[in-house]
């Protein structure tokens, strides 16, 4: 429970970082009772930081990106028109200037309400400096306006401080951009290459496509999306391949990237291919930003740049916490959120409240849309032996209509064992508010038997989830067996 016989400057819990966990805890201990504070280098979003009080998620991550998801999808609605009688309709001309001061105005309002009204109507003290550890107990403060250095104590210090992208040592890589810059370039590049096969990468292709820009992906494996179910990674590469402004480079590795007289670029790759383009984004993966933490003073153990934890957030030192997407387990603002506060709940609120990582549902903003819960087929089959798989492919009713041919799929995967269902995956647009719901049931336990009891809701793409009867195929033993036989 609640410290009450604090030192003056001492505190109950000092946060390292005010994004999406630190910020949960810090908010969820304060009710408590505890004397939280909250430690941030940057209120406002921007450079040289980028990601300010809120998080990556809030800066330059999850908001500012759907934003620009939205915005990208209008062309091909309004391709849709026509086929719904609408003569004339056309996309017009995107206003790259007009979107940006926009989602800037937005951002300043979100960095406000997490000031003002998530922490300090709880009674967090916001710090804006940068924090380094001084000993397991204290932490030294760089305040951000003087630079200026004070040093603090805590009885619990919380390490929150999240990931910064990673960009490989090539010659020239000084001239690319991440995740970060994308959302503060000047003007819109008419060609962009981007490297890497992850979400990340592949949601940005996707949008920058969508809004006019020819994009190239380049990724070094033969299939990006890893960790996603395998029938939905090669769909999206089905439909990522229909679009024109998009060209697809699988098996290829950027060597050496060149700054041309009139500001282009040139990329080469270990396979000979050379590409000229107007900027190059790499969303080859995220590390800690351990690097200015001090924490060898404070004996904290690391591992690949990380800080590992228990299932109760804690490292190796009694004391100090990690959450979020330094600890490297599940690096969405969620599952951070998620273990702020259980931390807060299980240290000042006097339950026992470890963290739970297993059926939580994600979505990749991609085009389709990419939704997942649970396990994917490989895993499932590892795991359970006994499996059957639903799924389902069609183009959906808005699409058909007007003559498109984006498709869709939905997929259940069923551990037969004992008849629940222990995946769900789906590609389609609307993927992440479709996939909410039935996450509900699948964290509770649904069975088939659930899904197949369930009154669909007629006409929607997502009746299918509960109305596909007739397996596809199924796993004996790990061993894959055609249904027609059995």
């Amino acid at each position: 429970m609640t410290n009450t016989t604090l030192a003056e400057d001492e505190y109950d819990l000092l946060v390292i970082g005010g994004g999406s966990g630190g910020v949960r805890a810090a908010r969820i201990s304060a009710g408590y009772g505890a004397k939280v504070g909250v430690i941030e280098p940057q209120l406002k979003h921007g450079a040289p930081n980028y990601s300010a009080i809120g998080g990556t998620c809030v800066n330059v991550g999850c908001v500012p990106k759907k934003l620009m998801v939205f915005a990208s999808r209008y062309p091909e609605e309004v391709g849709h028109a026509a086929g719904y009688g609408w003569e004339g309709a056309t996309a017009g001309k995107f206003d790259w200037d007009k979107f940006m001061e926009k989602k800037n105005a937005e951002i300043t309002r979100l960095n406000n309400v997490y000031t003002d009204i998530v922490l300090k109507k709880a009674g967090v003290e916001i710090i804006e400096g940068f924090g380094s550890f001084n000993g397991p107990n204290k932490v030294d403060v760089k305040a951000t306006a003087t630079g200026e250095t004070k040093t603090l104590t805590a009885k619990n210090i919380l390490i929150a401080v999240g990931g910064w992208p990673f960009k490989p040592n090539i010659p020239g890589i000084e001239h690319a951009i991440t995740s970060n810059e994308i959302f503060y370039l000047p003007k819109q590049p008419k060609r962009l290459v981007v490297v890497g096969g992850g979400y990340i990468a592949l949601e940005f292709a996707n949008i920058m496509a969508g809004l006019g820009t020819k994009v190239t992906v380049i990724y070094r494996r033969e299939l990006f999306m890893r960790g996603f179910d395998m029938d939905m990674r090669l769909l999206l590469k089905e439909e990522m391949s229909k679009d024109p402004n998009i060209d697809l480079q699988f098996e290829q590795n950027p060597t050496e990237i060149k700054k041309n007289p009139d500001g282009s670029l040139t990329v080469t790759t270990d396979k000979g291919l050379v590409l000229e383009t107007d900027e190059v984004m790499f969303a080859t993966g995220r590390v800690g930003k351990i690097e200015n933490l001090n924490l060898e003073s404070a004996g904290v153990e690391t591992k690949k740049g990380f800080v590992p934890v228990d299932d109760y957030s804690k490292t190796n030192v009694p004391g100090i916490y990690a959450v979020g997407d330094i600890t490297d387990r599940m690096a969405l603002t969620p599952v951070a959120l998620m273990e702020g506060h259980r931390l807060a709940d299980t240290v000042f609120g006097g339950k026992d409240r470890p963290v739970d990582h297993e059926y939580v549902a994600s979505t990749a903003f991609t085009n389709p849309e990419i939704g997942s819960i649970g396990y994917i087929e490989e895993d499932a089959v590892k795991k359970f032996k006994n499996v059957t798989i639903y799924k389902t492919k069609f183009t959906a009713m808005k699409d058909k209509f007007p003559g498109g041919n984006n498709s869709t799929m939905f997929k259940l995967i069923i551990d037969d064992n004992t008849g629940r269902v222990v995946g769900c995956h789906m590609a389609t647009n609307g993927a992440g508010e479709m996939l909410q719901g039935v996450a509900v049931a699948i964290k509770m336990g649904a069975t088939k038997e659930d899904f197949d009891n369930t009154i669909g809701i007629h006409p929607t793409s997502a009746e299918e989830l509960v109305t596909m009867r007739t397996p596809s195929y199924c796993y004996k033993d790990g061993h894959r067996v055609d249904t027609s036989k059995l």
